[in-house]
């Protein structure tokens, strides 16, 4: 029986006439977690927004199916409601939006509902209760936003995350705070996690099964992230190109 959350065939995207990623192929189980590694500019990103429906993202071969469904030529919307959820890298200003108020669009609730006791005590465990009342992100220093974004991100209760540098700009406890609670959220719930990551100090709080490294549009996996980050730290990023372990053996 097929288990995969995501697969990930063939796929190649393009902006505008550009080619920006080409032949990607990821399988991810349920419950599983792969982090993704790469030099800036080869195209992590690129593959969440396509993996998102985010435009000008297009789709031009191959395809991404969702729990079996595929979804290769659905909207943004249509694939949120679906389970699917991103995380950017640098959360945006929202002026004249309280974060109280998105918390609550998180949450399915009214403007004027009140939190119930749990959701007042996950806020207050993000270090956000004195924040409720701010613009959301604006004024916020790097770890508070990042803090505000995956508080949203689980009270949407997604099925599949996809975190681009959740540890870009962030203080080491609020890093600290994010794996832990980004872990708690995938343990207690089964869902699954793509990361983008440039520091190897997050692999320390959230399990994973798997990394994949992009380079030049392409992706090459490894079933060991820890190892593949201390290489990459080492050896740099030119190692993984002749790398013989290719997705076939990561897979097995």
């Amino acid at each position: 029986m097929n288990n995969n959350i995501l697969e990930i065939e063939g796929l190649q995207v393009k902006v505008f006439d550009k080619t920006i990623l080409d032949n990607i192929n990821l399988e991810l189980e349920s419950g599983q977690n792969w982090f993704i590694f790469g030099p800036n500019g080869s195209g992590k990103s690129s593959l969440l927004k396509a993996i998102m429906g985010i435009p000008p993202y297009r789709v031009t071969a191959g395809s991404i199916r969702f729990m079996g469904e595929e979804i290769t030529d659905m909207g943004v919307d249509e694939r949120s409601k679906l389970g699917i959820i991103i995380g950017y890298q640098h959360p945006p200003e929202l002026q004249g939006v309280k974060l109280s108020h998105m918390l609550k669009i998180c949450l399915d609730k009214d403007k004027d509902e009140d939190f119930s006791e749990d959701e007042l005590e996950m806020i207050d465990r993000f270090n956000l209760t004195q924040f409720l009342d701010r613009d959301a992100n604006v004024g916020f220093s790097g770890g508070e936003r990042k803090r505000a974004e995956i508080l949203q991100i689980m009270f949407l209760q997604p099925k599949l995350i996809l975190l681009d540098e959740p540890d870009s700009g962030v203080d080491v406890d609020s890093l600290r705070l994010l794996a832990r609670e980004i872990q708690r959220y995938l343990k207690t719930t089964g869902a699954s996690a793509l990361v983008i990551t440039h520091k190897g100090d997050i692999l320390d709080y959230i399990e994973a099964d798997h990394a994949c490294v992009i380079i030049n549009g392409m992706n090459h996996c490894y079933p060991d992230p820890k190892r593949i980050y201390e290489e990459i730290r080492v050896r740099g990023y030119d190692h993984c190109l002749d790398c013989t372990e290719r997705i076939r053996e990561a897979m097995s």
